[in-house]
């Protein structure tokens, strides 16, 4: 069973998740403050319930929430606790919703943290807010019944060995929740799939393999190596490997393939993946619901040799 996923936001379906800065709420006093963030925590919630209840009419299994879910949540001045909205008793009884609905259709629910997001930072600030993010999203994601919260090593900052040692040792200071659900996802610019297989062998964190970024970042592993290496950090958890599909904007032969495409280019899917049962795939395309849609219509695809050129 190959699971397609939704990443945060509906293009043409009637789902919104709203947003507030902190700019706007500086100037209110903090009862108000917490009134404003718990409309849009409310609304969020029931938008969530809206959006699983779509997926299911879609068809599409699997759908990656917004980091922003419980807007500035974790700031240093006007940050809260859901226990400190006024709306409270509703939200949690909405996300218990949300679970349930959640679990009896098995809609597979996942994060992925902003870039701030730094666990190896050199600096002890970051790494910090970057913890209590997690810590955020690992509470979220412990009411929903979210299983991955997934993000980036992070900076090399000149030595991807020392860097790499940094993150060994903020893991270390994460809650279980939070541990448990962490997935590591090779980028497109530093570190490969090779970088990371060993670290997430050592801490036992899934590799989340994007097969786009492989492509626009490679290392001495065949997309097929790589899939499969990735495939065996998940077994430990017992889950479904999950793993991220994008193509080109500007095509693979342009001096800019990062930036994603609307849409699946169909011969984009590696030809490894074809046979792996289950598999979640979270398609990081622009036009969101159409594009899942899309790709769903023409599975399984029918892929061209999954080498692409090298690039550095």
């Amino acid at each position: 069973m190959i699971r397609l996923g939704l990443c945060c936001l509906f293009q043409e379906e009637p789902v919104k998740f709203r947003a507030i800065t902190a700019k706007a709420l500086s100037s209110s006093r903090r009862a108000d403050q917490l009134v404003r963030l718990s409309e849009v925590a409310l609304h969020n919630t029931e938008s969530l319930l809206l959006a699983l209840q779509t997926l299911r009419r879609l068809g599409i299994g699997a759908f990656r929430i917004m980091s922003p879910f419980f807007p500035r949540y974790t700031h240093p001045e006007v940050g809260y606790t859901v226990d400190d909205l006024p709306d409270a008793t509703t939200i949690l009884a909405a996300l218990k919703k949300v679970s349930a609905f959640r679990r009896a259709h098995d809609i597979r629910l996942s994060f992925h943290p902003d870039q701030f997001v730094v666990l190896n930072s050199k600096r002890e600030e970051v790494i910090n807010k970057s913890i209590a993010e997690i810590e955020y999203q690992a509470v979220l994601a412990k009411m929903v019944g979210a299983e991955v919260i997934n993000i980036h090593v992070g900076g090399a900052y000149g030595d991807k060995t020392e860097a790499i040692k940094r993150f060994a040792t903020t893991f270390s200071r994460l809650s279980t929740d939070a541990r448990k659900r962490l997935t590591l996802e090779n980028d497109d610019t530093l570190f490969t799939p090779a970088d990371i297989l060993p670290l997430c062998r050592d801490l036992r964190i899934p590799l989340v393999y994007d097969v786009h970024h492989h492509r626009c970042n490679p290392d001495d592993l065949s997309i097929e190596a790589a899939t499969e290496h990735a495939f065996e950090t998940w077994a430990h958890r017992k889950q479904e490997p999950h793993f991220h599909l994008s193509s080109p904007k500007n095509g693979w032969d342009s001096r800019a393939p990062k930036p994603h495409a609307d849409y699946i280019d169909a011969s984009d899917v590696p030809k490894a993946w074809l046979g792996i049962d289950p598999l979640t795939i979270d398609v990081e395309a622009k036009a969101k619901e159409k594009a899942v849609l899309k790709l769903k219509a023409e599975w399984p695809a029918t892929s061209r040799e999954s080498s692409r050129p090298r690039r550095r």
